[in-house]
């Protein structure tokens, strides 16, 4: 279940584009990531960011050294846990929204960095 809805808008569009979905909010200790999906045989950790105005920030602006190294920690638990291997092929994506719920703007960056 979606804690806010631009997650459910990042996943239904990821789904349109082809992308399978594995697993949502999944979390370790002090870290999270929003959603996970499989673009063909790659793992992709997503952060969905949402902002209503850019008046304080663009959303990725958001997304920080920080908040990647805790991504990766993530990546690593989930692949241990559910394919007992740390050696697949995965990146990390950002779905940036900007708007409403009802009035947004979508951009989706694929493999993120600093």
């Amino acid at each position: 279940m979606a804690k806010h809805w631009s997650e459910d808008i990042a996943k239904e569009y990821l789904l349109e584009l082809g992308y399978k979905f594995l697993a949502q909010n999944y979390y370790i200790r002090a870290a999270e990531v929003d959603l996970i999906m499989k673009d063909n045989e790659v793992l992709v950790f997503v952060e969905v960011k949402q902002r209503k105005t850019i008046n304080y920030g663009k959303p990725a602006e958001m997304i920080n050294m920080a908040k990647l190294e805790r991504m990766q920690k993530v990546a690593l638990d989930f692949m241990l846990k559910e394919f007992n291997r740390d050696d697949l092929f995965m990146r990390f994506d950002a779905v940036l929204l900007v708007g409403a719920k009802d009035d947004y703007k979508l951009e989706h960056i694929q493999n993120i960095s600093l």
